[in-house]
């Protein structure tokens, strides 16, 4: 799949690119998200639209006046699923100073429904007439296309029905509702037209609703409430900016929550919008682990929707293997043009996902998960066990690592997952297998924690493993100290990763917060990490950057060579606070309350590394996305450090 280039008006030519997004403003009900301006129209920038599962079934939708113009003047949005814009009709108001006829659209959410309801309300003397209309283009073109700025519309059957139309495009379609209105079609779209009479002194309300299909839709919303109440969970703490976070981070959560069709009360959390509303291993493992304080039962739904999808074979082309968990699941195969990633619906590139599937079981377990759960979930733990000592470590140096064998998959398969997010001190990129530092650390606490499930809950013939598997970490845990440490002029500390000659890559980066309360780093060597996490070189102000100033690699808006992810400083933080190292997981804390509080509490993917001493509020990476899964559990993690320490 090829665009070409466009030529600007100035005769330049451009390429396609990846839509920015910090300007623009979504409300959300997973699998389905809208994304406008700031009044609620659609189509001037590039990741506008109506969106459902994988496909964006809507690019452009606008709200108009025959008699005059919309001067839009507020938007109020009302949790993740509500937004009210506000806007004045001068062209029909009375001569006076103050607007006396506005118009207020209220626009709702849900799965598979976008819903507006439009109220023209005047404080005229004299009733009014007025035509308002609504002008949409569909599209149906792929998330992996308008991703990359390679949107395709697809053709379209339009059947028009009084006040409906039908607009399908094969296993796609919508359907516009909108009672007493003129609906006509022609080439660039549809249109329904309404005719008002407004009384003096009065008001009149209309309304449209889109019902959107997607007949290869992988996942579904999850229809049970959220198990939480924002609302209680912001009272629980004294400081208003954690409240108002708290508040706002949970409302995105309850949004984000899906399920597999087949299991419709197995809930998990869809990484993020607008790219990855899907299940996710890792992300979404992150997420209920950081959230597990406020949700067990989440958590414990997350691990069993994984578990069906674990890898039994041995497939290049899904990088599946016995035993590992999956990474990602999409209803098609997911292409990244110009950078030759085409990765499988079904698709397994994740080194970390297997272990942390471990450690969440482990903690869900601690947090009271019922008995019966855990013991159901056995074999997949025994699997998983398998998959760390036979296939995690592909070359036999007793660490795992990864390499992509599929040739157009995930060259680097950690969190950090962009080409150049392995780099050594001097900006040249490491090459694999790499060694992750933090994978190392999540399998030294999942061996132990395999060891102790199957010492609660296995049978005879897990004894034999349980030995196992403590002599396995305790053999981790000493080979790590010997081989990962690296010294720099930037200090002491483990290097992210080893390359392929077993050389540590020598980059100061955050990666090495993710092994803090693990137990594979020795008190004292934990306290000298977390030190250099708050340094100057790490700590932006607003959370921990993903690389040292100190690098060549450097730069404050790159994906991972030096921008602040709130997720992976909020696990730095849970990390000290599990290291018992309360101060430090406090001054983390502040500075993200305080990128929370830069960006009205729903917080991004990511943002820039600047230094707050350059900036009174976070700069923005703008192509981030929001909600974030994992950037909203963060609330809780701060929440869970603020708390009382335990007989405080």
């Amino acid at each position: 799949m090829t665009t070409a280039p466009t030529t600007s008006p100035n005769g330049t030519t451009t390429q396609p690119l990846q839509p920015l997004l910090n300007d623009a403003l979504i409300v959300l009900r997973a699998p389905t998200q809208v994304w406008s301006d700031g009044t609620g129209d659609m189509g001037a920038a590039a990741v506008h639209g109506v969106y459902h599962g994988d496909v964006r079934h809507v690019s452009s939708l606008v709200a108009s006046c025959d008699e005059s113009s919309i001067e839009w003047i507020s938007t109020a949005p009302d949790g993740a699923s509500r937004v009210v814009f506000g806007g004045i009709l001068r062209g029909i108001d009375d001569p006076t100073p103050d607007p006396k006829v506005r118009l207020l659209r209220d626009r709702r959410v849900d799965d598979g429904v976008v819903s507006e309801s439009w109220t023209v309300h005047s404080r005229v003397d004299e009733p009014l007439r007025t035509t308002l209309r609504l002008r949409l283009t569909p599209e149906f073109a792929q998330l992996h296309e308008v991703k990359s700025g390679h949107a395709r519309p697809r053709a379209t059957d339009v059947v028009v029905d009084g006040a409906d139309a039908r607009i399908d495009a094969g296993p796609q379609g919508l359907e516009l509702v909108a009672p007493g209105a003129r609906v006509a079609s022609d080439a660039d779209g549809v249109e329904a037209a309404w005719t008002l009479e407004i009384p003096a002194f009065g008001a009149v309300e209309i309304g449209w609703t889109l019902n959107l299909r997607d007949d290869t839709l992988v996942v579904g919303s999850a229809t049970a409430p959220a198990r939480w109440d924002a609302a209680a969970v912001a009272a629980r703490t004294d400081d208003p900016r954690l409240a108002r976070w708290l508040r706002t981070a949970l409302d995105d959560l309850d949004a984000l929550r899906l399920v597999l069709p087949e299991h419709p009360r197995d809930e998990f959390f869809a990484a993020g919008a607008p790219w990855f509303f899907t299940l996710f291993g890792r992300d979404s493992i992150w997420a209920a682990r950081l959230a597990l304080p406020l949700d067990r039962e989440i958590a414990a739904s997350t691990l069993r929707v994984l578990a069906r999808l674990q890898g039994t074979d041995d497939d290049a082309q899904t990088a599946q293997e016995p035993g590992k968990i999956l990474h990602e699941l999409r209803a098609s195969a997911l292409e990244i043009p110009g950078e030759g990633i085409v990765l499988p619906p079904r698709y397994y590139g994740s080194v970390d996902s297997t272990p942390l599937w471990i450690c969440l079981l482990a903690d869900a377990w601690r947090a009271g998960m019922p008995e019966a759960e855990v013991r159901e979930l056995l074999p997949t733990l025994r699997a998983a066990l398998g998959w760390i000592r036979d296939s995690g470590d592909s070359d036999g140096d007793g660490f795992l690592d990864y390499i992509d064998r599929l040739g157009t998959g995930l060259s680097n398969q950690g969190w950090k997952d962009s080409g150049d997010s392995i780099q050594w001190r001097d900006g040249s990129l490491a090459e694999g297998p790499i060694a992750l530092c933090e994978v190392q650390a999540y399998a030294y606490e999942a061996a132990l924690a395999g060891a102790d499930l199957l010492a609660e809950f296995g049978e005879a013939r897990d004894a034999d493993d349980v030995a196992f598997w403590r002599t396995w970490a305790a053999d981790l845990k000493r080979r790590f100290a010997e081989t990962y440490w690296v010294e720099t002029p930037e200090g002491r500390y483990p290097a992210v990763a080893l390359d392929r000659d077993k050389r540590p890559v020598d980059t100061l980066t955050s990666n090495i917060g993710h092994l803090l309360g693990t137990g594979i780093l020795s008190p004292d060597d934990e306290a000298h990490i977390a030190g250099l996490l708050l340094g100057e070189s790490m700590s932006s102000g607003y959370g921990i950057r993903t690389m040292s100033t100190g690098a060549a690699g450097y730069w404050p808006v790159s994906y991972h060579g030096g921008s602040v992810w709130v997720h992976d400083t909020a696990i730095s933080a849970y990390g000290m606070l599990r290291a018992g190292l309360r101060e430090q997981a406090h001054a983390v804390v502040d500075g993200l309350l305080d990128a929370a509080e830069g960006f009205a509490y729903r917080v991004p993917e990511l943002h820039a590394g600047d230094p707050r001493t350059h900036s009174s509020v976070p700069t923005p990476y703008p192509a981030a996305c929001r909600p974030q899964a994992w950037s909203a559990a963060a609330a809780v993690v701060c929440l869970t450090t603020l708390a009382p320490a335990p007989g405080a």
